[in-house]
């Protein structure tokens, strides 16, 4: 399909051509070169939005998105994690206290952001530095098969729940952090459709919370929030270096994936599904399937703190194992 005009003409040159059309519509549109101008689908009415394959060639301060070679998501093949005995359990710093944020229809995501009154911050895992809890971001998909950024082998989740935290030892805030060398750690946590809901997804989700959030630019305070009861029983992760899943998609970000789903009830999957991308005034346009496609791994490393049965004998010189990873049990519910 080519690139749809504002006349409604369909561009169908040949893949050389059809780049050169691509760029002289950015050109065009210049003034719409900024950094909201992205978007996970094509629309089908109105001006080109470019799309995930598009997000490198439209914005040259978005080059990494195309050419860089540490992008996330990915698909975690089980077979190929390494289990790294250094891996300490992560450490949740809540003071003991309840916390505040403002919950966001930003057209994109759901977005939880915390007050500065209660800081929560994270320590542990792959990290050598203290990081703050900046932003808590829903991605989910239109039906159940789809919606999570990451993949596990070949799998994707219903939806996937990220903990955006900045590295305040070393950055003064988020934005500074973003651009800089371990400046993000994003914590992980897969999302499947189920009778019961988590405690913390349940006071976000519940009827008479999101239905505040109906369109873009909406949002409603959400007080004595418990982070600690976001996270699934588990102590096990999976780890590895990557970048941010939206433009500029900078390779500044450790992944922390967490070994266990959180759960959601069916009619909080379809509230979501009902958000809008747009303001009241503009068609009806589902915020669901908000996730980037899986970028090449490009040999990088995928640790994990578990365990597993080790086949045939030790690495020679007690070099990190490759593991025999066997499924568990929630993945196959």
């Amino acid at each position: 399909a080519g690139i749809r005009s504002r006349s409604g003409c369909g561009l169908t040159e040949p893949d050389g051509l059809y780049m050169m059309g691509m760029k002289v519509l950015a050109q065009q549109n210049s003034p719409k070169i900024h950094e909201g101008w992205w978007a996970y689908k094509e629309v089908v009415q109105g001006s080109f939005v470019p799309v995930p394959s598009f997000w490198g060639l439209v914005n040259s301060a978005w080059n990494l998105c195309s050419v860089g070679k540490r992008q996330s998501p990915v698909n975690i093949e089980t077979s190929h994690m390494i289990f790294d005995p250094f891996l300490t359990p992560l450490r949740i710093n809540t003071g003991g206290r309840k916390v505040s944020g403002t919950m966001y229809n930003t057209g994109r995501h759901v977005s939880l952001r915390l007050d500065k009154e209660h800081l929560v911050n994270i320590s542990g895992g792959p990290m050598t530095y203290s990081h703050r809890l900046e932003e808590i971001r829903l991605h989910f998909g239109s039906e159940d098969s789809q919606g999570s950024e990451h993949l596990l082998n070949g799998q994707a989740f219903s939806g996937e729940v990220q903990l955006i935290h900045y590295n305040h030892e070393l950055y003064t805030n988020v934005t500074e952090a973003a651009k800089s060398p371990n400046g993000l750690v994003v914590v992980s946590i897969f999302i499947k459709v189920s009778d019961s809901s988590n405690p913390f997804l349940n006071r976000m989700l519940n009827r008479d919370t999101i239905t505040r959030i109906t369109y873009k630019n909406d949002a409603y305070l959400l007080q004595g929030l418990n982070i600690e009861e976001l996270y699934p029983e588990t102590s096990s992760f999976i780890t590895y270096d990557g970048s941010m899943t939206i433009p500029p998609c900078y390779e500044t970000a450790s992944w922390i994936i967490m070994n266990k789903p959180v759960y959601i009830t069916r009619m909080q999957m379809h509230s979501l599904r009902l958000l809008s991308q747009n303001q009241p005034s503009q068609i009806f346009l589902s915020m669901s399937d908000n996730f980037r496609p899986v970028q090449p791994l490009n040999n990088r490393c995928i640790r994990t703190n578990i365990n597993f049965s080790l086949q045939g004998k030790d690495c020679p010189n007690n070099r990190a194992q490759k593991l025999q990873y066997r499924v568990n049990e929630w993945l196959l519910k």
